[in-house]
């Protein structure tokens, strides 16, 4: 549900995730003429270890193999990582989309992607677009119905006007928002300074509840700006998180302008994979990174140590080892003391500190496929049948989706958060089913849902699985040291000779965790520091963000 009340993007520049932490325009380094860099020729074929096939994994895969370099992919699970669209049986390409779903046009690196690929991208039905046609707010056992923010209470009304207020008052957001829409550097910097010690040790909660909007309103008006929240629905599960997080996501336009792939989002990352570039050095015209492998990446990654000669040593799950000048390591952090047998000595220990302390979020979706968009069918009144549904009961968020009148369509019955996803957490699909159909029965309870569902159901946990162990990072008040220390890392000039080599990329290592964009630029950050590794540099005229990060990157709080 948006909940913002600011001037249409068409009245100004596009906000794009341009910084704040480090404003470095990633997309116009992807589009340059001149390409990403230069290696020796001796280099050209050396093998790159790439730990982990999802976004974050392939998109320097794909980069590093444009650049002449041989990238070796490993994978323990499936291709393409939290980008998994899960087909139904029997559904002519109906597909679940079990990890993320709705990507804002601001992520202006991933989209490169998505338009290299020729993909197509929709809007997303989130609550009060025009997507969603319809959307359902049922709190407190009431029900309103809307199409927009003007068709609810004042209540409503009166939440997204402290939420404006509190955004100003707290962090000056039009000033700083429209420094990144215009891509000015310097005030960004200055302006996003120093807002980093204010709000590093303060949580999403203590920003709404200390604001001098939120303050003359009564708590209830806090208890639904949680439930509902905006953009994307109800975000007090994000309550407890460091208010710098929110503020990135809402300042880069995350929360609004989301689109979903047609077809399923993992078309991206296995795109990747399966696509000839066309400006490429070293490699033959019609190399893909999937003939580089012979179909398929490696198995999963068991062991990572320094070898005799320097080098460092991969090795596999069925027991081959194989030794590398750079290795880049993009699955979650936890998995690097819980499935990968890591040399202690590869890291500082103030960096194992930050990867260790990584907390990552729970999450749990269920999905079923139904017989036919049913939940545009009309009411007597003018209204479907159906909307969007935010509520506060175990459901938290219902989402529809239209693959056509002909086509069945699909019904996310439940997207829940912390909490809420681990009271499914003990659950069968089945079970998890009856426990959404029940809960909606109480909102819609005209409406026979269980009778249009075909197929099997598909959820997922991502907490239970172990090859993730959590769904995306939600930083806590105080971590902001340590995503600094991940993010940073690519920068190895200064590391002791036995840190080098190794390198860190995911969203989980980015400053904006469960958002694609941030694997991307942190995969292009490693793509930069891989080929300096080796002896290469950026192109002549497009600098990189390794050779503008000592001027504009992120500011170093004290320790």
């Amino acid at each position: 549900m948006s909940l913002q009340t600011h001037p249409t993007r068409s009245e100004r520049a596009p906000v794009t995730v341009f910084g704040p932490d480090f404003p470095f325009a990633y997309d116009d380094w992807l589009t340059h003429p001149a390409g990403l860099g230069q290696l020796p020729a001796s280099r050209h074929g050396t093998e790159v270890a790439i730990v982990g096939a999802g976004m974050a994994g392939l998109t320097a895969a794909y980069e590093l193999m444009k650049l002449g370099l041989k990238p070796v992919v490993y994978e323990a699970s499936r291709m393409g990582g939290r980008l998994r669209s899960q087909p139904f049986e029997g559904g002519q390409g109906v597909i679940a989309e079990l990890g993320g779903m709705r990507f804002p046009l601001s992520s202006t690196g991933f989209y490169h992607y998505v338009h290299t690929l020729g993909l197509q991208s929709r809007p997303f039905p989130n609550p009060l677009t025009p997507a969603a046609r319809c959307t359902v707010v049922d709190l407190e056992g009431e029900t309103h119905w809307a199409r927009t923010l003007a068709d609810l209470p004042a209540l409503f009304r009166e939440v997204a006007d402290a939420w404006a207020s509190a955004l100003e008052e707290g962090a000056g957001f039009t000033e700083l928002q429209t420094a990144i829409r215009q891509r000015d550097v310097a005030r960004v910097k200055a302006l996003w300074n120093q807002l980093v010690p204010r709000w590093d040790d303060r949580t999403f909660y203590d920003f709404v509840a200390q604001s001098s909007a939120f303050q003359r309103l009564s708590f209830h008006h806090r208890e639904v700006f949680g439930q509902v929240g905006f953009g994307t629905g109800g975000w007090d599960s994000d309550f407890p998180n460091s208010m710098l997080e929110i503020l990135r996501v809402v300042l880069t336009g995350c929360d609004e302008n989301q689109h979903y792939i047609v077809g399923g989002v993992q078309q991206v990352p296995m795109g990747l994979w399966r696509h000839a570039p066309t400006a490429l050095h070293h490699w033959p015209q019609g190399t893909t990174l999937a003939r580089l492998h012979q179909g398929a990446p490696r198995p999963a990654v068991k062991a990572i140590q320094r070898a005799a000669n320097g080098q460092l040593e991969v090795t596999d799950a069925w027991g081959t080892a194989r030794r590398y000048d750079a290795v880049l390591v993009t699955c979650q952090s936890w998995l690097l003391t819980t499935q990968i047998a890591c040399e202690e000595s590869l890291f500082s220990q103030k960096l194992w500190m930050a990867l260790d302390r990584t907390r990552y979020m729970q999450s749990s979706k269920t999905f079923v496929m139904v017989d036919r968009p049913f939940w545009n069918d009309l009411r007597d009144n003018g209204w479907p049948v159906m909307g969007m549904t935010l509520t506060d009961r175990l459901t938290r968020g219902t989402y529809l989706f239209d693959n056509g009148p002909d086509k069945p369509g699909v019904i996310c019955l439940s997207y829940a958060w912390m909490s809420d996803a681990l009271k499914m957490l003990p659950y069968d699909t089945p079970k998890r089913v009856q426990l959404a159909l029940d809960a909606l029965r109480k909102i819609y309870p005209d409406v026979d849902i269980a009778s249009h569902i075909i197929g099997d159901p598909i959820t997922i946990s991502w907490e239970a699985d172990p090859h993730f162990l959590g769904a995306f990072k939600g930083a806590l008040p105080g971590h902001y040291r340590y995503n600094h220390r991940m993010y940073g890392h690519f920068m190895q000039h200064d590391l002791p000779e036995r840190e080098r080599g190794i390198f860190l990329a995911g969203d989980d290592i980015s400053f904006t965790p469960a958002w694609v964009e941030g694997a991307v630029q942190t995969a292009l950050n490693a793509v930069w520091g891989i080929v300096h590794h080796l002896g290469g540099h950026s192109a002549p005229g497009n600098p990189g963000p390794g050779d503008l990060y000592p001027q504009i990157g992120p500011i170093t709080l004290p320790e």
